[in-house]
């Protein structure tokens, strides 16, 4: 297992005085990327062999909102891995080591150079670490939305700021983005997201929302295509 100590500062509070969802999902991305240098025989191998890892869908059950100041601790940890997918729990605790987000996130494995999906040698498979998988409500991976009235907005344009190191918008971004469509006395008990499809600079998306019941449903189009599908759950 791999940590890092995170803090509630002013740029990551809302008008409340709470850690914004897109803060958290922020803190839990960089705990996993900063986790890949403490293996190194396996982050080298990646490099060498030209394999990446993109983040195929990530659950999130919101436990408690820390709040402005908060020292927290996230962790990292694979629970379990096959050739093609590798599976991931993050969490993030309070000073009291209480959860205030429990997570669990599906990586596939691709080519650097073509994207394609590419199968991980079993000898790295079992050369990993793996820590136990840790207790929370574990749902699909994949997010079927309803049918019902869905209302389409006006086209987001991607930035430069929405941009990482690999060209694309930052996972984390979709979130920031959909969030902006919930009402605003939207309590978010939990989070999925499946991303489909890499979005680059200068391209747009187009949201379209659908509510049912304690859940709203965000997709972000590209060219009629879904980008990402986001469910958020009302508590």
């Amino acid at each position: 297992m791999f940590s890092i100590q995170e803090q509630v500062t002013t740029s990551r509070t809302d008008r409340n005085g709470k850690l914004k969802l897109f803060s958290a999902f922020q803190m839990m991305q960089d705990c996993s990327e900063l986790w890949l240098d403490s293996a190194v025989d396996y982050r080298d191998f990646l490099k060498k062999n030209g394999f990446a890892q993109l983040l195929a869908s990530r659950q999130v059950e919101v436990v408690r909102i820390p709040d402005f100041k908060e020292k927290l601790t996230v962790t990292t940890s694979i629970f379990g891995c096959e050739p093609l997918f590798g599976f991931r729990n993050t969490f993030i605790y309070d000073e009291a080591g209480n959860p205030c987000y429990k997570s669990w996130s599906l990586g596939v494995f691709c080519d650097l150079k073509n994207g394609r999906m590419k199968k991980l040698p079993q000898e790295v498979i079992d050369a990993c670490s793996y820590d136990p998988k840790q207790e929370m409500n574990y749902k699909e991976r994949r997010i079927v939305v309803p049918d019902g009235e869905v209302k389409t907005f006006a086209p987001v344009a991607v930035q430069r700021n929405d941009i990482d190191y690999n060209q694309h918008l930052n996972n984390a971004h979709y979130v920031r983005i959909a969030s902006e469509y919930l009402p605003e006395d939207f309590n978010v008990k939990g989070v999925r997201v499946e991303y489909k499809v890499p979005v680059k600079l200068g391209e747009e998306l187009v949201p379209q929302v659908l509510t049912a019941g304690n859940f709203t449903y965000v997709k972000l189009l590209k060219k009629e295509l879904p980008c990402a599908i986001l469910e958020f759950e009302q508590g």
